[in-house]
């Protein structure tokens, strides 16, 4: 990571970031699989953000159950994604696309995190990226269909994206990416992410403060 020290967001105005603490970012990946490229992609943005300085959690889904409304509501995985989502300012969501989407674990996921738990929304006003890998040619249906999510549960979804094609080209035998455009937009995507938590972290309720809302507040 030496070689980023001079082309990173090192010197980003401290004038704006009010917050002393580091961005707190949690991942998500979308597949089980023993070599997964998701995971991988989703490691080696994890290792992107600590050079950042950012705290960086990954949400291992192995035995997260299927979505089934309030039955497994005290499952232990669906409790620990639902206290990472709160805590976090800022998350990377990063699936395989299959079928021509994303894959129905990440989906899984994301259903288990609801828009609000009582008076907390695990979800509003906090920053999003979202990646994805494919095997054959490069496309965009997965990254797509998460932003769609991402609006849903009222993220700020960054403008940048990665979609790498033909993943299983892009990985060294120890796991880490190689050298290439894509891992450069990896980059720039983690990059952009942090910028965007920096910005808005401080302000977020006010971001997503909604007139109909608080017109509902005062009625009761």
């Amino acid at each position: 990571m030496q070689y980023l020290k001079n082309h990173t967001f090192s010197s980003f105005p401290e004038q704006i970031v009010t917050s002393s603490h580091k961005p707190k970012i949690l991942i998500l990946y979308g597949s089980l699989r023993n070599k997964s490229y998701s995971r991988l992609l989703a490691e080696e943005a994890k290792r992107i953000l600590e050079f950042f300085g950012a705290e960086v959690k990954m949400f291992n889904p192995d035995g997260i159950p299927i979505y089934d409304g309030d039955c497994s509501v005290d499952h232990p995985k669906v409790t620990e994604l639902r206290s990472l989502s709160q805590w976090s300012e800022g998350q990377v969501w990063s699936s395989p696309e299959m079928h021509g989407n994303m894959t129905g674990l990440m989906k899984t996921m994301i259903d288990w995190i609801p828009l609000n738990i009582g008076a907390v929304r695990p979800t509003q006003g906090k920053t999003l990226a979202v990646l994805q890998v494919s095997g054959g040619s490069q496309s965009f249906n997965a990254v797509n269909n998460m932003r769609i999510l991402g609006r849903w549960m009222r993220m700020i979804t960054i403008p940048n994206q990665s979609s790498v094609a033909k993943v299983f080209n892009e990985f060294q035998e120890d796991g880490t990416m190689k050298e290439s455009g894509y891992r450069d937009r990896l980059v720039d995507v983690m990059e952009e992410l942090l910028k965007f938590t920096f910005l808005s972290r401080d302000i977020s309720y006010y971001l997503v403060d909604r007139y109909s809302e608080r017109k509902e507040k005062n009625n009761k």
